[in-house]
């Protein structure tokens, strides 16, 4: 069985939650495992036990992405925590 990687993306359906979905998605390999919780309708309580505390929002196994606290999550960042590169 092929392992994969989570990637839990937090939004609240804003044109900048939308951006980061699509490029979570452009980045995404096939061993990426994308799930986009949209916050108006689930996933509040998951976001709650990450500590989410703005959106757009993307962790990565089970750890938000460091670009996140501080600023929009850019591609950059987003490969750095491992989006994108097989395991």
């Amino acid at each position: 069985m092929a392992r994969t990687r989570k990637i839990e993306v937090f939004t609240a359906g804003c044109p900048l939650c939308d951006e980061t979905v699509r490029l979570v998605h452009s980045l995404a390999c096939p061993s990426c495992d994308v799930k986009v919780y949209d916050l108006r309708n689930e996933g509040l309580e998951k976001a709650r036990e990450y500590g989410v505390s703005s959106v757009p929002t993307v962790a990565v196994d089970d750890k938000i992405a460091s670009c996140c606290p501080q600023t929009r999550p850019n591609a950059d960042a987003l490969r750095a925590a491992g989006i994108g590169h097989p395991i």
